[in-house]
């Protein structure tokens, strides 16, 4: 009875080319996401950028409109009932 039974380990079958494929994107997917997650967990700090630079970004912050406010759906103005005569 003892020699009927087989203790070695199942074939497995080699994975495909796409089983790869998808294995190695979801590795890559995670680490991604890791490093993501870091970013903003730990900001890096700013550097100082050359002079000429932050004086060109003044210029085209002053020839942008300033938008219109639009007003909020809970501050509707109340409609004006015509009065009968």
């Amino acid at each position: 009875m003892a020699s009927e039974l087989d203790f070695s380990p199942p074939e497995v079958p080699e994975p495909t080319f796409l089983e790869n494929l998808l294995r190695y994107g979801l590795f890559l997917g995670a680490i991604f996401q890791l490093i993501c997650v870091l970013a903003i967990i730990v900001p890096l700090p700013k550097c100082h950028e050359v002079e000429g630079e932050p004086t060109e970004s003044r210029s085209t912050e002053a020839t942008r409109k300033p938008r219109a406010v639009a007003p909020s759906a809970s501050k509707r103005p109340k409609k004006e009932t015509k009065k009968k005569r």
